[in-house]
C-alpha cells in the first residue's frame, strides 16, 4: 500500500477486505482475549509487581495501536 500525496491509501479490493476483516477480529476477539488476560492477571494480586498484568497491558496497547492504524488506513482507502 502506498500513500499518495493527497493522503489517500491506495489498495486493492482484496487488500481492503483483508484489513477490514483484521479490524473486525481485533475489535471483537482480540479485545475480549486481552480483557480476559487482564482479569486473570489482576487476580494474582499486587499490580505494581505483576509481570503478567504488565505484559497484558503492553499487548493491549499494541492491539489498540493496530486498531487505530487500520481505522486510519481504511478511512483513507482508495481502491484501485
Amino acid at each position: 500500500m502506498a500513500k499518495a500525496a493527497d493522503d489517500k491509501v491506495i489498495m486493492t479490493r482484496d487488500g481492503y477486505e483483508k484489513l477490514k476483516a483484521e479490524l473486525v477480529s481485533l475489535r471483537g476477539d482480540g479485545r475480549a482475549e486481552i480483557a480476559a488476560k487482564l482479569e486473570e492477571a489482576r487476580a494474582f494480586g499486587d499490580l505494581s509487581e505483576n509481570a503478567e498484568y504488565h505484559a497484558a497491558k503492553e499487548e493491549q496497547e499494541k492491539l489498540e495501536n493496530r486498531v487505530l492504524q487500520l481505522e486510519y488506513q481504511l478511512s483513507k482507502a482508495q481502491i484501485v
